[in-house]
């Protein structure tokens, strides 16, 4: 790590040891204007960071940290298709799926776009063609985004029924499948190897259980389009994923050709169009009304200036119940990293914990904890200003609650409060507010998170775009199996032979 970035973390340490006994409240007295002072907008966003632990010295030393760090250099860079995902040698080029910022990668945009025409063209011809019920068998980044996306945009789906099946657990796809009829359901496997045990395991039985001319009933998202027709899939039901795509990146391509069942080609377009326009607030705006970088910045702030271990998503908006979800495999999987770039071991802490759930329901179960809990953790709220749809009255209140919650957070209860009612505030959080949650607000919000995430691998040092600490267990998983098949435990560790013993006991009882 250079010199200059050494000095901007050393810059960033003493900022926070600064304000390490100020108060949010004291911040707020000291500068009434911190609204005006501490918020930006962009793409349709606006990003409210004022009750965060911070002031102008500690941001002016973020942003130089961005700087020294080539935060700007190496966002060109992948814009420019350069191989930035050097542990593989790739190419990051989901920009490019959406026409947005990475259209210097001429190539890959052209390529982007006629796939993208070629399956939203099958997605309409889906949905006119009677098909009642879809089923999506994918997992990890193949099932989790258009799952999330699908549900966000409920009240866009005026197309068949569609459902997610991930877990080999078999009672996932069994539930699924006793709500269907085989005559009427689509079923599309997605895995870019189209080797994938989980999702194939799924994929064979849902062929079994639709029975003679399955083929016909079925289309595949993968790079491996040879061995989908082995599987009995044809070409022309085949649509493409590329090595430039991490699966946690890939809603934007074919992967999503669930959500385009769901919502229509129209509605899906205008998600790409969101995204497309954060792409072009993050390639233009300065780096101090940057929402992805303040973003990130406020993350480097709570996770290596303030020591926060984990971080609370909370939208208001009960049709984003598995945004958490999804987050939690964009950042945790893209920087839960140890070593950096150069291959060493890291000096400072990255990705922090990511966990939520929607409020309202979230007030009454473990914001207990947020308010007066040993540790300090920090919270991301989101928040529309209008409701899409819902009943009279209902937005208000909920609205009334996403800013009460923020403010209780942070400033607490009255001196004089008896002990056990006594919230101590000075917990820090940031809002992110929206007109309404429509397609391209979703796509602008998700593509915000993206890149929010770029920024912080680039200034931890880390490569955000490799994922090889989840290969172990998949490796060992197919080992366990054939000892399981076979009986044989030797060679096990005594832990995992005696739980396969237990195992095999238990079920013979």
């Amino acid at each position: 790590m250079s010199g200059a970035v050494e000095m901007a973390w050393a810059a960033l340490k003493a900022e926070a040891a600064r304000l390490d006994a100020t108060t949010l409240s004291t911040l707020f007295e000291a500068d009434p204007d911190r609204f005006d002072r501490f918020s930006a907008e962009g793409a349709g966003l606006m990003m409210d960071f004022s009750k965060e632990k911070i002031d102008r010295a500690a941001l002016e030393a973020l942003i130089a940290l961005a700087r020294a760090a080539r935060v700007e250099a190496r966002r060109d860079a992948m814009c420019a298709g350069e191989a930035i995902n050097t542990t593989e040698g790739r190419a990051v080029l989901h920009m490019a799926l959406r026409g947005g910022a990475g259209s210097e990668a001429a190539a890959e945009t052209e390529t982007a776009a006629a796939e993208r025409d070629r399956f939203l063209s099958y997605a309409e011809e889906v949905r006119r063609s009677g098909v009642a019920d879809v089923i999506a068998i994918g997992i990890g980044g193949s099932s989790l985004g258009p799952e999330m996306a699908t549900k966000a945009l409920a009240p866009w789906h005026d197309g068949p029924r569609v459902h997610f099946v991930s877990n080999v657990d078999g009672a996932h796809l069994g539930d699924v499948l006793k709500r269907c009829d085989p005559a009427r359901t689509l079923v599309i496997a997605t895995s870019k190897t189209f080797t994938t045990e989980e999702t194939m395991a799924n994929a064979r039985a849902a062929r079994d259980w639709l029975g003679a001319s399955a083929g016909g009933r079925m289309a595949a998202v993968t790079a491996a389009t040879d061995k989908a027709a082995e599987f009995g899939i044809p070409p022309e039901r085949c649509f493409a994923m590329w090595d430039w795509i991490g699966g946690r990146y890939s809603v934007w391509s074919a992967v999503g050709l669930p959500l385009a069942i769901a919502v229509g080609a129209g509605a899906f377009r205008a998600f790409l169009d969101g995204a497309r326009a954060m792409d072009l607030h993050f390639r233009e705006a300065p780096l101090q009304r940057n929402l992805p970088v303040l973003m990130a910045l406020i993350g480097i702030w709570r996770r290596n200036g303030m020591g926060c271990g984990s971080y609370a998503l909370i939208p208001y908006d009960a049709r984003l119940s598995r945004l958490s979800a999804w987050l939690q495999q964009l950042e945790m999987e893209s920087n839960g990293k140890r070593v950096g770039l150069d291959g060493e071991l890291l000096a400072r802490a990255t990705a922090p914990v990511v966990w939520g759930e929607p409020g309202s329901d979230a007030q009454h179960s473990f914001f207990q904890l947020l308010h007066q809990g040993t540790d300090v953790i920090p919270v991301d709220f989101i928040l529309a200003a209008e409701p899409v749809d819902g009943l009279p009255g209902h937005h208000a209140r909920l609205t009334a609650n996403a800013l009460a919650q923020a403010a209780a957070l942070a400033f607490g209860t009255p001196e004089g409060t008896e002990a056990h009612r006594v919230c101590p505030g000075d917990r820090p959080s940031t809002m992110l507010l929206a007109r309404r949650m429509d397609p391209a607000t979703l796509g602008a919000v998700l593509a915000l998170m993206e890149h929010k995430v770029f920024v912080q691998g680039t200034i931890w040092g880390i490569n955000p775009f490799d994922q090889w600490g989840v290969e172990l267990g998949k490796v060992l998983a197919r080992d366990v199996l054939e000892r399981i098949e076979s009986d044989v435990m030797e060679g096990l560790d005594g832990s995992t032979a005696g739980l396969l013993r237990s195992v095999r006991d238990y079920g013979a009882s």
